[in-house]
C-alpha cells in the first residue's frame, strides 16, 4: 500500500471512531436530557475535522507537478499539519476558558452512571485511536497524522482528569474538575504551540538532518575517484521528497568526459540508496601532481583553523606557477560577525602567503 493510501485509510479510521463516539454520546445525552453530554458529542464531530483535513491535505499534496509548481505540491502536507495544530490550540484555549469559568462560578457536579460510562468509553477509544494514528504517522513520516494522533491523546488526558475528579468527588465531595481541567488545558495549549512551531519550521526550511547528510556523503565518497563531499544542500518539497546539490572533490587530472560520467554515477547511486535527487553537482579540483601543494595545504589549513569559529576548510587548490590559491571556508553560526571572521581568515593566510593571489569563498554551515 502506498504512503498516501495508508494516510487516507488511517484518517478514515479516525473519522469513523469520532463519529461512533459522537453518536454514542448524543444518544445517551438525549435519553438522559444532558446538554453537556450532547455538546461533548458535537466536540467529537469537530475532532473528525482533523482527519478530514489530513485526507484533503494528502490528496492535494499528491497532485502531479505542473508549470506553475514544477516541484510538486508536497509542502501542502506541512500546511495541513499547521492547520491541525491550530485546532489543537483552539481546543486547549476553549477548555481553559471553560475551566476558569467553573473555578470562578463553581457548580455542583452530577456524576451519573451514564456520564461515567461515557467518560470511560471515551478514554479507551481516544487512547487506542491516538496511539494508532500517531504510530502510523511516525511510520510514514506524516506530521498531519502525528498531530491528529496527539490531538486524540490529549483528549483522552482531559477525559482521564475528569474521571479522576469524579472519583474524588464521589468519595470526598470535593470538586476538583475545574482545577484539573485548567491544568490539562495549559498542557494542551503548550502542545498546540509546539506543533505550530514545528510546522512553521518545516515550511521555512530546516537544516539537513545529521544522519541524512552523513549517509549521502558516505555514499558519494564510496566512489574511488571522489576524495570528499561538501556543501550538501537539500530542499524539502514534502515529506520524503528531498532535492539538492553537493560539491565533490576530484583529482585535477580528470577530463570532462570522465567528470560527466562520474556526476551521473553519483546522482544514480545517491537516488537508489537514499531516494534523494541531486539536481546539481559541482566540483573541486584537488592537487595531485606534486608534494609541495600538499605541504602548502597543511600550512594553510593550520592557519585557517586558528581563526575562531572556523568549522571547515575544503576545496583547496593551489597553482604553483601562477601563484594562485583558492579554497572555501565554513564558519559556524555562533560567530557574532561571520563576514568579519571570513575577512580574518583572508588576512591570516595573506600575511603568510603574500605572494599568492588568494580567493576564499565563504560557505554556509548548511549540513554536517
Amino acid at each position: 500500500m502506498t504512503r498516501d493510501k495508508i494516510i487516507i485509510k488511517t484518517s478514515i479510521i479516525g473519522i469513523l471512531a469520532n463519529v461512533f463516539l459522537a453518536g454514542f454520546k448524543a444518544a445517551v445525552g438525549i435519553l438522559s436530557s444532558s446538554v453537556a453530554v450532547v455538546m461533548d458529542a458535537v466536540n467529537n464531530l469537530s475532532d473528525a475535522l482533523s482527519s478530514i483535513i489530513t485526507i484533503v491535505g494528502t490528496k492535494l499534496a499528491n497532485k502531479p507537478a505542473d508549470k506553475k509548481h514544477p516541484l510538486g505540491y508536497g509542502r501542502i502536507e506541512f500546511i495541513s499539519a499547521a492547520v491541525i495544530a491550530l485546532i489543537v490550540l483552539y481546543a486547549g484555549v476553549t477548555s481553559f476558558v471553560e475551566s476558569v469559568k467553573k473555578i470562578i462560578h463553581p457548580i455542583t457536579p452530577d456524576y451519573s452512571t451514564a456520564a461515567l460510562v461515557i467518560i470511560i468509553v471515551g478514554i479507551i477509544v481516544k487512547v487506542v485511536l491516538g496511539s494508532y494514528v500517531k504510530g502510523v504517522g511516525n511510520k510514514v513520516n506524516s506530521d498531519s497524522l502525528i498531530n491528529s494522533g496527539q490531538d486524540a491523546l490529549l483528549d483522552s488526558i482531559i477525559s482521564t482528569s475528569t474521571l479522576i475528579a469524579a472519583i474524588i468527588y464521589i468519595f470526598t465531595k470535593v470538586s476538583l474538575e475545574a482545577w484539573l481541567g485548567a491544568i490539562i488545558s495549559l498542557v494542551i495549549i503548550k502542545s498546540g504551540f509546539d506543533m505550530i512551531r514545528d510546522a512553521g519550521s518545516q515550511i521555512l526550511g530546516e537544516r539537513v538532518p545529521d544522519e541524512v547528510a552523513k549517509k549521502v556523503k558516505a555514499s558519494i565518497c564510496e566512489l574511488d575517484e571522489i576524495r570528499g563531499a561538501y556543501d550538501l544542500v537539500l530542499h524539502s518539497y514534502g515529506p520524503d521528497k528531498l532535492e539538492g546539490s553537493v560539491h565533490i572533490e576530484i583529482p585535477d587530472t580528470m577530463t570532462a568526459d570522465r567528470i560527466d560520467a562520474l556526476e551521473r554515477k553519483v546522482q544514480e547511486k545517491v537516488f537508489v540508496e537514499t531516494g534523494i535527487i541531486l539536481t546539481g553537482i559541482s566540483i573541486y579540483s584537488m592537487n595531485t601532481k606534486n608534494d609541495e601543494a600538499a605541504d602548502i595545504y597543511k600550512k594553510v589549513a593550520k592557519l585557517v583553523k586558528s581563526v575562531d569559529h572556523v568549522k571547515q576548510i575544503h576545496g583547496f587548490y593551489v597553482d604553483l606557477e601562477s601563484k594562485d590559491m583558492r579554497f572555501d571556508v565554513v564558519i559556524t553560526f555562533d560567530a557574532n560577525d561571520i563576514k568579519a571572521q571570513h575577512q580574518k581568515v583572508i588576512d591570516t593566510v595573506t600575511e603568510e602567503f603574500s605572494d599568492y593571489d588568494l580567493r576564499v569563498s565563504l560557505d554556509t554551515d548548511v549540513s554536517d
